[in-house]
């Protein structure tokens, strides 16, 4: 046997759905070099300031350090460099030679402004037809602003238009094709998310004020004047959605009651969302669900799970008082815009069907975000708009996009944790729990730069060399040469015996054994 020094996928990396390099930028960050991690976010992902505060950081559930003490604070240290970015006003220059190519985004969500940043870097003219009144998608109606400030949001947003990219907004496209047409665009991405509230048929003798959540944060966020919901609100569902209405509600002077027909550990809402609501003083009701209204009184049968986890009536009811109820039970895509296109596909759910390209059944059709069938989230949606902007950019340069083959993934076992010292994580701080329920200023801290160089720090490189030495310290042989700064090792195996103390000294698992040659 031989050692081999080796790249293994570090499964942060792995896990994002953006598709960022995140060990490469954590590096840079941790030796203080903002600027380049900076760069590096955004060859993926061109808002991390947005990214750092609503992104639910699945890079975090695989971190290889909470097998040791606590994951590394990613999104923290993601959104102090985003912020970072917007004090200083860094921005990017367009690396690509103008294509001549243009392309319509049908949306300016996140995955249609995601779409957009990479394919006008890539050298293409790029429109964007929104049909609301300003950029952001549900970013701006549907995430209240104590988790994301709009001043934060608007200025990412005139970032991704300073290199180029126009927004026409309150367009809204009714016919694709003619639009397709009409403007002489060669390639179409569809990213119109999913504003259609679901609802559901409550029989009610005397119904009050019933809203649906995107209605009600939409309007929240555009008013002066708030709707008028009363002091006790009941909220229909177990979501994200379904918190954001409720602790939105509780900043409008309510006293919000959530009902949720499952447990907590079936709600699709993340445990910190609902964790926040009930330290805002929010009820939540599990196994409930409201069987009819009679005005204010709300009637609420109790439930119970069956053998397979499912919710079953069980004939016990309560009755609750409420002024008003909001329906957060999901969204849906508005799609009638899609019937003149042929070979576009749409689904019983609603949601349109897309090849691992990302493109329609119709030619030169591509489409991501909410409106195709993956997990909805913010995170997501801008992995799809690069992945949809590299195959957009193949298509109309007549070639086929090459996605690299991913290296194996680094695990923890593989890690030799030899210096190890217990490096607790430093969490951010919140504003006081009075102001929290009575303003939308923002809830969550950031990180000064001491923290965010140290929650760098605590990142063990899974998978990759980052030049501690301890192989080139420990050979016995001598057999170790290294190369410089940045150039990592390599072995003269005339010396190499193959007694593997290096592998055994690679904290970061970037060593193997593997069998020699003709052996």
């Amino acid at each position: 046997m031989r050692p081999q020094y080796i790249d293994r996928l570090p499964p942060c990396n792995h896990a994002c759905p953006a598709g960022e390099n995140v060990q490469a930028w954590l590096a840079e960050a941790q030796a203080g070099r903002f600027r380049e991690a900076w760069d590096i976010i955004v060859r993926d992902n061109p808002m991390p300031a947005v990214h750092g505060r609503v992104c639910y950081h699945p890079c975090e559930d695989s971190c290889n350090r909470k097998d040791v003490d606590d994951p590394v604070s990613i999104h923290a240290v993601e959104r102090f460099l985003g912020d970072e970015a917007l004090a200083n006003g860094w921005t990017v220059q367009r690396r690509a030679a103008p294509s001549g190519k243009r392309v319509l985004v049908v949306g300016a969500g996140p995955s249609g402004l995601s779409t957009a940043w990479h394919l006008a870097l890539l050298g293409h003219s790029v429109v964007i037809h929104e049909a609301g009144p300003m950029a952001g998608g549900m970013m701006h109606f549907g995430i209240p602003k104590y988790r994301l400030p709009r001043e934060v949001l608007d200025a990412e947003i005139k970032r991704i238009q300073d290199i180029g990219v126009e927004i026409v907004l309150n367009h809204k496209v009714e016919d694709l094709l003619v639009e397709k047409s009409a403007g002489r665009f060669d390639a179409v991405f569809l990213a119109v998310g999913a504003h259609l509230s679901r609802r559901q048929d409550i029989p009610a003798r005397d119904a009050g004020k019933i809203f649906d959540a995107l209605q009600f944060l939409a309007t929240v966020e555009g008013s002066d004047a708030p709707p008028k919901i009363g002091r006790r609100v009941a909220i229909y569902g177990g979501g994200n959605t379904a918190m954001d209405a409720a602790r939105t509600a509780r900043r409008l002077g309510a006293e919000p009651l959530i009902i949720y027909r499952r447990t907590r550990e079936q709600m699709p809402a993340h445990a910190f969302e609902a964790d926040e609501a009930i330290e805002e003083g929010i009820k939540i009701h599990w196994l409930r669900t409201i069987k009819q209204i009679d005005g204010t009184t709300f009637t609420v049968e109790v439930m119970k799970l069956d053998d397979r986890g499912f919710p079953q009536p069980t004939g016990e009811l309560e009755t609750l008082q409420a002024d008003s109820l909001i329906l957060a039970l999901g969204q849906d895509t508005d799609t009638h815009f899609l019937k003149k296109v042929p070979g576009v596909a749409i689904r019983k759910d609603g949601t349109v069907v897309v090849g691992s390209d990302m493109q329609t059944g119709c030619e030169g059709v591509f489409a991501g975000g909410d409106m195709v069938p993956f997990d909805r989230t913010v995170t997501t949606a801008i992995g799809h708009g690069k992945k949809a902007a590299r195959s957009i950019d193949a298509w109309l340069r007549g070639t086929n996009h090459y996605v690299h083959p991913k290296h194996d993934g680094a695990t923890f076992e593989m890690l030799r944790l030899w210096y190890h010292a217990e490096a607790r994580r430093r969490g951010q701080s919140t504003i006081d729990i009075q102001r929290r329920c009575a303003t939308f200023d923002e809830v969550i801290r950031g990180l000064d730069i001491e923290s965010a160089r140290y929650e760098a720090q605590r990142c063990l490189s899974c998978g990759n060399c980052f030049e501690c030495d301890g192989c080139y310290s420990a050979c016995p042989e001598q057999a170790v040469i290294k190369l410089g700064a940045g150039r990592r090792y390599r072995y003269d195996f005339d010396l190499c015996t193959g007694c593997a103390i290096c592998y055994d000294q690679c904290p970061c698992g970037a060593i193997a054994m593997v069998a020699e040659t003709g052996a």
